[in-house]
């Protein structure tokens, strides 16, 4: 209802009755009794003996609070899991866990050793009140007043505990939003769980056993937790200015360039974006300095390459092993895995590698898809029809510019009822997304873009793997170079492999001379092979960090919604 501007208590004694700020009164004061005070900022106990039981009153007292406030206690400190935190300190007693009178626990100093070194998971200390623990840490071991501050111990008790449980979550489960390719199950770590692992952690005095066990058991996580050790060790910690790309504010995109050409030593000032000669002049020095293409122009190499920090590096390989935390708890005794940034196929059967091939995926407008699916069979000399995106972008231009196009690229027109076309007939001007009634395909052989054989699985997305007529792509180091589809390098490993439990259907001289005919077959094997493409930027290798290049911007869209404003610690 619309309410005229003027006073509102005027408005409503002109037009309420009497007994309505009775019941305003009554249900005002039942709510004041149900909302929990607000918590004392200080309470310095004198008797010794009488410390354990105001630091257990305040604990209840800011428990009940935070818990009615969101998690937020003041402007510094915000809990994040106010839940987990009732029921922990549940019942009249709200026990300190992490304190004795007036010291800390041999426990509760391991834990915050714990987060202070929490990078070595991918995890940033600040995420779990790190900066206060330490100053709050520091002062009641050495501050006489702070020691008979009941309400700081309360504090640093529920902040140990809120830090020790989200920490749990995050090194279990991840920070990223779970997606329709994430196959893990159990998607939630409950508070009968958390209370479990923080009896353990009470019982056996030790913190970094317990989060141990919470990580996913793959070996390529591990292998990069172990080279994340002497990535830290060397570890720049200096945080520059992070430059946004694309530009969508160009005055913004200015004040960040200038900000971080200046951090970097490539700028004398800090003080105005109007001079574009001195900016353009501080880019071209780094273009030098990075072996880049020397223009001046802050494009999207540039810009990578000022992003590219260890602070910002630290981000990607966190990102990464969170990555993990979204795959199966286990995988199939065999499977076969791509990984998209990596440009790699493996197959992995037993625990053992069998099959590591060299690939080429979608472009960054036609992208390679992330699924997981079962291989099926696989169509020795396929015939392709084409995509109608494909022919409606890139084909029907260079066909209404001269027909014999479709001559050139081994391409038949077919029509709907699969009938051939004399291309000559058409009249390709008349055509365009909206009126296309025919098909182009192309004809089997060495020259056909799936090259001599195409391996099929379920999929929405309408790939798969294949050959190549132009296998000396391969030789390139940047291959996001196809549609969509994955071109296999070593598809004559696979077809084998695929096939080695079905050597009484399909001897090898049978699939030979198909091959030495050129005759098309579709084989199916009696074993399905699951089949995960995924997308990891990080990897560790000889006991090194890798880091691919994120050929489609996905660890930046990670960055910018998760990771944005999480900050490495300046020193350790």
């Amino acid at each position: 209802m619309y309410l005229p501007d003027l006073n509102f208590s005027k408005y409503m004694r002109k037009r309420c009755n009497p007994c309505f700020f009775v019941i305003c009164l009554i249900l005002t004061a039942i709510f004041a009794c149900n909302t929990p005070e607000k918590p004392k900022p200080v309470e310095i106990v004198r008797k010794p003996e009488d410390l354990n039981k105001k630091v257990n009153k305040n604990i209840a007292s800011i428990v009940a609070y935070v818990a009615e406030n969101k998690g937020v206690l003041n402007d510094s400190i915000t809990f994040s899991q106010p839940g987990f935190l009732q029921k922990w300190y549940a019942g009249t007693e709200s026990t300190r866990t992490w304190s004795i009178q007036k010291q800390w626990t041999p426990v509760a100093d391991s834990l915050i050793e714990f987060i202070k070194h929490s990078e070595i998971f991918g995890l940033f200390p600040a995420d779990y009140h790190f900066v206060l623990l330490k100053g709050i840490h520091h002062a009641l071991k050495t501050d006489t007043t702070a020691m008979k501050d009941a309400v700081l111990w309360a504090r640093a008790d529920i902040m140990l505990t809120d830090a020790f449980m989200q920490m749990a979550k995050d090194i279990k489960l991840g920070r990223l939003q779970r997606d329709s390719i994430t196959l893990r199950k159990d998607t939630l770590l409950n508070d009968s769980l958390g209370i479990a692992l923080l009896q353990s952690v009470q019982q056996n005095n030790t913190i970094t056993p317990v989060m141990e066990s919470l990580e996913p058991f793959y070996r390529e996580y591990h292998a990069i937790r172990e080279a994340l050790k002497n990535f830290l060790d060397s570890m720049n910690r200096t945080e520059y200015t992070y430059v946004s790309y694309p530009i969508e504010d160009s005055t913004e995109f200015l004040t960040q360039l200038q900000a971080r050409l200046y951090e970097g030593g490539y700028l004398i000032n800090n003080s105005s974006i109007a001079d574009t000669a001195g900016l353009a002049e501080a880019v071209r020095q780094f273009e030098v300095e990075k072996a880049l293409k020397v223009d001046g122009k802050a494009g999207p190499s540039v810009v990578a390459e000022l992003n590219n920090t260890d602070a910002e590096r630290f981000k990607r390989i966190a990102i990464n092993l969170d990555r993990y935390k979204l795959m199966p708890d286990s995988m199939p005794v065999r499977y076969a895995f791509v990984n998209l940034p990596a440009f790699r196929l493996e197959v992995w059967d037993n625990d053992t590698l069998r099959i590591e091939s060299k690939i080429i995926v979608g472009n960054p407008k036609t992208r390679t898809p992330v699924l997981t699916s079962e291989l099926t069979n696989f169509v020795v000399f396929p015939q392709w029809t084409v995509p109608m995106s494909i022919i409606i972008k890139e084909m029907l231009p260079q066909i209404q510019r001269k027909v014999e196009y479709l001559d050139k690229q081994n391409l038949m027109v077919v029509d709907r009822n699969d009938s051939i076309i004399d291309p000559h007939t058409v009249k390709w001007f008349r055509l365009n997304k909206n009126n296309f009634p025919y098909q182009l395909k192309q004809r089997e052989g060495d020259d056909n873009s799936l090259g001599v054989i195409k391996f099929n699985f379920r999929n929405k997305y309408s790939v798969y793997l294949h050959d190549t007529n132009a296998r000396w792509l391969f030789s390139k180091k940047d291959r996001a170079l196809s549609h969509g589809c994955v071109r296999v390098q070593e598809w004559k490993k696979l077809y084998q492999y695929l096939v080695k439990n079905d050597s009484v259907r399909y001897k090898p001289d049978t699939l030979n001379a198909w091959m030495k005919r050129k005759e098309k077959h579709t084989v199916a094997f009696s074993k399905r092979t699951p089949i995960f493409f995924r997308y990891f930027t990080c990897e560790a290798k000889n006991g090194k960090i890798i880091l691919y290049n994120d050929i489609y911007d996905e660890d930046k869209l990670i960055r910018e919604k998760y990771f944005k404003n999480r900050k490495v610690l300046s020193s350790l």
